[in-house]
């Protein structure tokens, strides 16, 4: 399971947390049954304090997305579907908003900032933006 966080982008660390992991469900990259590393580990790996993944998790424990076992983990719940396309959309909508606030901020047009993304997708379907960010994960 690969998670990133970005101090930066003003979401919550824990709500960061929680999308990816849906994210990860959803491209079906974690399956039903699959373990999320223990709380104390991926805090570790984040440099971020438990109680942060703590939150995370029961977050996603409420939504149906993962289930603890007492005494051997956390774990994808069997039940725990793909997320619905809308719910995807939702998600992306939040990040787009931050990216827009953000480029109005610093006084990029609109158009800069879809230049800005072609030129992103561009060096993503090269795969040199991928091995960028490989570099950076933590777990």
């Amino acid at each position: 399971m690969h998670i990133r966080i970005s101090l930066g982008d003003g979401v919550p660390i824990y709500r960061q947390i929680v999308n990816q992991v849906k994210y990860l469900v959803a491209s079906r990259q974690l399956l039903p049954g699959d373990d999320l590393p223990p709380i104390r580990l991926l805090a570790q790996q984040l440099l971020i304090t438990p109680n942060t993944v703590v939150k995370a998790y029961r977050e996603l424990e409420i939504e149906g997305v993962i289930h603890k076992r007492r005494g051997a983990g956390t774990f994808v719940s069997e039940a725990a579907s793909p997320l619905a396309r809308n719910t995807q959309r939702k998600i992306l909508a939040e990040r787009a908003d931050l990216l827009l606030a953000e480029a109005r901020q610093m006084d990029f047009t609109f158009d800069e900032v879809v230049k800005l993304l072609e030129q992103r997708q561009k060096l993503l379907d090269e795969g040199t933006v991928e091995k960028k960010h490989e570099r950076r994960q933590l777990y």
